[in-house]
């Protein structure tokens, strides 16, 4: 074998091994890139906590595979309807049994989402598989998780539980695809009664996509 072809067949190598090597990053920077704006905060969470860019890819990728083979439908006028009238009754009862209430709301939220089709067999799991769809309120439904257990431990706080039942709503107003809740559309006993409702769901965080009352 002459210099000549020996040369050609060494640069024709090298180009194949560049080439290979370029489409590889592209293919690794558009997967990281694409990951990024679909998950958003959830993205940032999930390297922090594996630490491992590589690892949290794979993971969220590993969520949008599973959560594709579930039959996600949507709630039917009537369903949609009775669940804003029992959320609306969460929010009433939150006036006398704040922790109570944050139960309710707990219960609600899983509830809404086994009709929508997604299968809750535990918070990590059911978490993981809302952000997949819901990668901003999830992080939400997160902090709610968080009171709750803090709830049942007797150690949360009134405005914790407040702070809860507006997380845990924004999700619900998500799965139901509606915009807002009336604190109001279930009638209190009294006005009083109402007056105080509206006061204590006044000044949650205001959450992307989410109404706040004023």
């Amino acid at each position: 074998m002459d210099n000549q072809l020996l040369l050609i067949i060494v640069v024709a190598t090298l180009v194949i091994i560049f080439t290979a090597v370029g489409a590889w990053v592209y293919m690794k920077s558009s997967r990281s890139r694409r990951l990024k704006d679909k998950f958003g905060p959830e993205y940032d969470q999930t390297v922090e906590r594996l630490r491992s860019r590589e690892l949290a890819e794979t993971e969220l990728q590993d969520r949008e595979r599973r959560v594709k083979r579930f039959h996600i439908v949507p709630l039917s006028t009537q369903d949609a309807s009775q669940y804003r009238e029992r959320w609306a009754a969460v929010q009433a009862h939150f006036v006398d049994a704040p922790k109570e209430a944050v139960e309710e709301a707990h219960q609600l939220v899983h509830e809404v989402m086994k009709k929508r089709g997604y299968p809750v067999t535990g918070f990590e799991q059911a978490a993981a598989d809302l952000s997949v769809e819901y990668p901003t309120i999830v992080t939400y439904y997160r902090a709610a998780n968080r009171i709750a257990e803090s709830n049942r431990k007797g150690v949360a706080q009134t405005e914790e539980l407040r702070q809860a039942v507006v997380d845990y709503r924004a999700l619900f107003e998500e799965l139901l695809g509606i915009t807002h809740i009336e604190v109001n559309a279930t009638p209190l006993p009294t006005s009083k009664g109402r007056s105080r409702l509206e006061k204590i769901m006044r000044g949650g965080r205001v959450h992307e996509n989410t109404y706040r009352e004023r």
